[in-house]
């Protein structure tokens, strides 16, 4: 197990990081629950969650740190960072001896093979993470999918608690997605829900390489990149172009239009293809409201025939559904 003195008051070295991409600042955590002591971490390209999780399911120290830059592949730096973190909540909270770890990261996620299989933002190829945080750790590590582990906390705690199948999107700088099918996580090796990068349309050219993905056209990066590019002027993120279309600017109001047109038509794929109770929807787009939730119902409707049409539900456990998905599932090793 990490020791306390490896910790290195990495709260005098590392700033921890106010608020995310979206603005959005950290709240605290939802209790997961009476079970065992558990670490748990989310890691994203630029910063990381981390918490101590006690016998009461209370989440002990959470905080967000940045995640350590390095030239390349991020796999040792990462390592080390969260053996600094583990090591000071374990200092700060002697009393909680924590029985796993869970560890969440992003791209593509053999949650099987314990690798993380690509990430672009982080540089890796078939990393070990898995063994990698355990050795380092001294303890079991639940390893999986930031998304997927954010979709089963809002299964077990959150919007998709009352549906055995359902989809969880995340729109915010990119586009997210996870499937639940009987309750459990459908991964395909970890290929399975990238909504975000499903086709639909024929441009523009999306970071992944690929033409006309979601999420080069529908993400609440992309709708405030694309009008920054067709006016000149650089908007308040997506919420701004929302607001200058409902104020009557024409040019936003085709953007926004244009958006909302991409989500339908992929969460009519999905409901056509999965036929999902509920589509329970989190990221930074969905505190738009109804101008996005009532847009999309409409518009769905209209768009299908006799398909069964999902519920439309803002996901509930905001910013902290990746971490609580991850103590969820190292209480599975505990």
């Amino acid at each position: 197990m990490t020791r306390p003195e490896d910790a290195e008051s990495i709260s005098d070295v590392v700033s921890d990081v106010v608020s995310d991409a979206s603005g959005e600042r950290l709240a605290a955590a939802r209790t997961i629950g009476v079970g065992a002591p558990v670490l748990a971490f989310d890691v994203g390209g630029t910063d990381i969650k981390s918490a101590l999780f006690d016998a009461e399911g209370t989440a002990l120290g959470l905080r967000r740190t940045p995640t350590p830059v390095a030239d390349g592949d991020r796999t040792e730096v990462l390592i080390e960072r969260l053996g600094a973190l583990a090591a000071e909540l374990q200092a700060d909270h002697p009393g909680v001896v924590p029985q796993a770890v869970g560890l969440v990261v992003p791209g593509i996620v053999d949650a099987d093979a314990g690798l993380g299989v690509f990430a672009s933002n982080l540089g890796w190829h078939d990393s070990p993470l898995r063994d990698l945080a355990s050795a380092k750790l001294g303890l079991p590590v639940a390893f999986d999918h930031d998304v997927r582990a954010a979709s089963w906390a809002e299964h077990r705690l959150g919007g998709a608690r009352a549906y055995s199948n359902s989809v969880v999107l995340v729109i915010g700088t990119g586009i997210a997605g996870a499937l639940l099918v009987g309750g459990e996580p459908y991964t395909a090796g970890g290929y399975a829900g990238e909504i975000g990068h499903s086709p639909i349309a024929d441009g523009p050219v999306c970071a992944c390489g690929a033409r006309g993905c979601l999420e080069a056209v529908a993400s609440a990066g992309a709708i405030a990149r694309r009008y920054r590019e067709a006016t000149g002027t650089q908007p308040d993120g997506a919420k701004d172009v929302i607001a200058r279309a409902a104020a009557g600017d024409r040019i936003a109001s085709e953007i926004w239009n244009s958006a909302l047109d991409a989500l339908t038509l992929s969460l009519a794929q999905l409901t056509a293809v999965v036929a999902p109770e509920a589509i329970v929807i989190g990221g930074g787009l969905s505190r738009a409201g109804g101008a996005l939730f009532d847009e999309l119902r409409a518009r769905l409707a209209e768009r299908l025939s006799f398909h069964r049409l999902p519920e439309l539900v803002p996901a509930e456990l905001s910013g902290n559904a990746g971490i609580l998905g991850a103590a969820l599932r190292a209480r599975e090793l505990a």
